[in-house]
C-alpha cells in the first residue's frame, strides 16, 4: 500500500522549545529534523518532507509573514505528491493563523495546524503526540474539503470554531458552542458533525491598522476616538452580551462610525452570536441603526483577522459587511 506524503511546515512555539540555562525559560531551539525524530513511527502511516520556515514563538507572528506563510503552503500543495500540509505554530496566536489561513487558502487538500503546550525540555512533551495526530488529520479523505482545521490532544477543530481557553491545560483549544469536528481514534479521523459553507477572502494585502477595544463598565470613548483620530481603517469592539457597551463608548463608536471607519461588534462572552435585540442606549440596536457590523460568534482577535483581510481586498462597507453577516444574519 502507498503511503501519502504530507509536508510538515515548521514555524517554531513551544513545541520547539527547550529550556535555556542562561535565561531559565523556554526558547524555540529545535529544528523541524529534531522534532521529528521524537515521533515514533510516523514513517508507518505517512512520508514525511520537513520545512523549516520560521523559529519564532507565537506572539512574534505578524501579518506579513502571515501572507508568505501563505503562499509557502499553497506552493506545497500544488505539488501532485503532497496530499495535504501540516503547520506547527505557538498556541498563544495559533487560532488567529489557523483563521487567517483557513480565510485565504482555497484548496481541497488538508491543512492542519497544530503546536504544544509543554516544551520538550518538561515531563509530558505533547508535541510528538499532536504531531501524530495532525499527520493522521492530513492523510485522512475525510479530511479533504474541510478548510483548515486545528488538531491537539487527539481533538480536531474547525479553524473558524476554535479558541485557546485555558493557559496550561493540553486540551486548551475548544470549539465552545459547537464542539469538535471529530478525533483520532486509533490512527484515523472519526467525524463529529458536517462542515458549514466557508468564506474566503481572496487578497494578499492585509490593512494591520484595526484596532482591538474591548468593553468593561463605565468604560468612555477616549480608546474609540484615538484610534478614530490616528489613522486606524477598522476597529473591533468586543461588547457585553449579546453586543451593547457604555453609553460613552457608544460616543466613541458613532464618532468612528461618522469618519466612515467600519466598526464591527463581537461579544466578550466565549460563547453566543451578537445580536440587536436591546434598545436602551448603547445597545446592539443603537449599534445596528448607526451601520455597525455584527460579527456573529467570532471572538475579538479572530474578527479583527477577518477585518484586516476584508479591508485589504476592498473599501466597499456593503462587501465588509457581506463577509461577517452573509449566511448569519441574511
Amino acid at each position: 500500500m502507498n503511503k501519502k506524503k504530507v509536508a510538515i511546515i515548521f514555524t517554531g512555539g513551544t513545541i520547539s522549545m527547550t529550556v535555556d540555562e542562561n535565561v531559565g525559560a523556554a526558547i524555540p531551539t529545535l529544528s523541524g529534523e529534531q522534532i521529528m525524530s521524537m515521533v515514533t513511527n510516523i514513517d508507518k502511516v505517512a512520508d514525511i518532507e520537513v520545512f523549516n520556515f520560521a523559529e519564532i514563538p507565537g506572539p512574534h507572528m505578524t501579518p506579513e509573514r502571515l501572507i508568505e506563510l501563505k503562499h509557502y503552503i499553497n506552493n506545497l500543495l500544488e505539488r501532485e505528491d503532497i496530499c495535504g500540509a501540516v503547520i506547527t505554530h505557538g498556541t498563544d496566536s495559533l487560532e488567529e493563523t489557523a483563521y487567517f489561513l483557513d480565510l485565504t487558502i482555497s484548496s481541497e487538500k488538508p491543512v492542519i495546524v497544530t503546536g504544544a503546550m509543554r516544551s520538550s525540555s518538561e515531563l509530558g512533551y505533547d508535541g510528538p503526540s499532536n504531531l501524530s495526530a495532525a499527520v493522521c488529520t492530513a492523510i485522512s479523505d475525510k479530511a479533504v474539503g474541510k478548510g483548515v482545521l486545528i488538531v491537539l490532544n487527539n481533538e480536531v477543530l474547525l479553524a473558524s470554531e476554535a479558541t485557546k481557553t485555558d493557559t496550561l491545560a493540553l486540551n486548551t483549544f475548544k470549539s465552545l458552542s459547537k464542539g469538535p469536528l471529530g478525533l483520532i481514534d486509533c490512527n484515523e479521523l472519526v467525524l463529529f458533525k458536517n462542515t458549514e459553507e466557508r468564506t474566503i477572502i481572496d487578497t494578499d494585502k492585509v490593512e494591520t491598522k484595526v484596532a482591538l477595544i474591548k468593553s468593561g463598565i463605565g468604560m468612555n470613548d477616549d480608546f474609540i476616538k484615538f484610534a478614530a483620530d490616528s489613522g486606524y481603517k477598522g476597529i473591533i469592539i468586543e461588547a457585553m452580551g449579546r453586543g451593547n457597551v457604555p453609553p460613552k463608548m457608544y460616543e466613541g463608536v458613532k464618532y468612528a462610525r461618522e469618519k466612515d471607519i467600519p466598526v464591527v461588534i463581537v461579544s466578550r462572552c466565549h460563547s453566543g452570536r451578537v445580536f440587536d435585540s436591546y434598545g436602551y442606549l448603547g445597545s446592539g440596536r443603537d449599534l445596528r441603526n448607526i451601520g455597525c457590523i455584527f460579527g456573529g460568534e467570532l471572538p475579538g482577535q479572530k474578527a479583527r483577522i477577518k477585518l484586516m483581510l476584508a479591508l485589504g481586498k476592498t473599501d466597499n462597507l456593503d462587501e465588509i459587511k457581506d463577509f461577517f453577516e452573509k449566511g448569519i444574519y441574511y
